[in-house]
């Protein structure tokens, strides 16, 4: 097969993605000032823009009572079908990832003391590790959620890495074939690589040089598609981190780990991968607050049992 058509299949894939997003759901009721006390997670979508697929992410965490306000944060041109000019403009995108830094210090500064996540989808999680690197040394977010990230396996991840307190969850799949390893190939990666992506097989730990960057990869936490997610809507495909079901139960833990009473973020997520395929627990985890924060008006809401369906 020749070159030209073996980069058919990626541009099939980035044709779908761009035509089937649609413009996309409204999610202003997630955002509101009461759930703004709890902590911010923002929802960075791929290079589609606003889209039903960040919209589900965006309403899964909801399902999976995370009391924080959730924002879709559209870093991209808003051009009609401009996805490519989303992956493709490096220095554009670096100035997005300063302002969306830029938003998270005003709300540092406005809620001191709260946590901040960043979930990225696809372009939008290289757009999350860039963001990271855009944020001055010593401000730190709690943590950061990459799902299929379109982002090249071996990008220096120690600065993006310093400024979260908790660390980063790369979650991955060699399935997705179309977009992360033939599209991200053909059309390159939001860092500009022509290579298979991190969000398709995973990112490459420095076995070698200052033993301070090595020390700094133990806050990446990579996760591998694993076939009981599919269980959750997740069937290891491009869009499949973005169903709603599987955010609840399987990425709404990430989120929730603050109010982990025994080591924090991690052990909390471990103990959930750990029972892969079971239900969520009964027991709800209440966020921590400062002392300074208004006490909650009502215990935050337990997954619901329907996200399992």
């Amino acid at each position: 097969m020749s070159r030209h058509h073996r980069g058919w299949p990626g541009l099939l894939a980035l044709s779908i993605l761009l035509i089937t997003a649609g413009t996309g759901c409204v999610v202003n009721d997630l955002a509101t000032a009461d759930r703004l006390k709890y902590g911010l997670v923002l929802v960075l979508p791929g290079i589609e823009g606003r889209s039903k697929y960040n919209a589900d992410i965006a309403r899964g965490f909801d399902d999976g009572g995370v009391p924080c306000a959730i924002e879709i944060y559209d870093w991209g041109t808003g051009l009609p079908l401009g996805g490519l000019v989303n992956l493709m403009a490096l220095d554009r995108n670096r100035r997005q990832a300063i302002d969306i830094a830029e938003r998270i210090i005003r709300y540092q500064d406005d809620y001191p003391g709260r946590p901040v996540h960043l979930v990225g989808h696809s372009g939008g999680g290289g757009l999350a590790i860039l963001t990271l690197e855009a944020l001055p040394p010593g401000t730190k977010i709690t943590s950061t959620v990459l799902l299929a990230a379109a982002i090249s396996p071996d990008h220096d991840l120690t600065r993006a890495l310093a400024s979260t307190e908790a660390g980063i969850w790369n979650f991955y799949s060699s399935a997705d074939i179309g977009y992360l390893q033939v599209g991200t190939g053909l059309f390159g990666t939001i860092d500009r690589k022509h290579t298979r992506a991190a969000g398709a097989v995973g990112f490459k730990r420095p076995t070698t040089g200052p033993t301070s960057r090595q020390r700094a990869y133990e806050k990446l936490h990579s996760v591998r598609y694993k076939p009981t997610m599919a269980s959750a809507g997740n069937r290891g495909g491009h869009t499949g981190w973005s169903s709603r079901s599987f955010v609840a139960v399987w990425l709404a833990p990430v989120i929730l780990a603050t109010g982990d009473s025994r080591a924090g973020y991690t052990i909390a997520l471990d103990d959930h991968l750990n029972s892969l395929g079971k239900p969520p627990s009964t027991q709800p985890i209440v966020p921590k607050l400062p002392a300074s924060a208004p006490a909650p008006t009502s215990q935050p809401r337990l997954p619901r049992t329907s996200a399992m369906r």
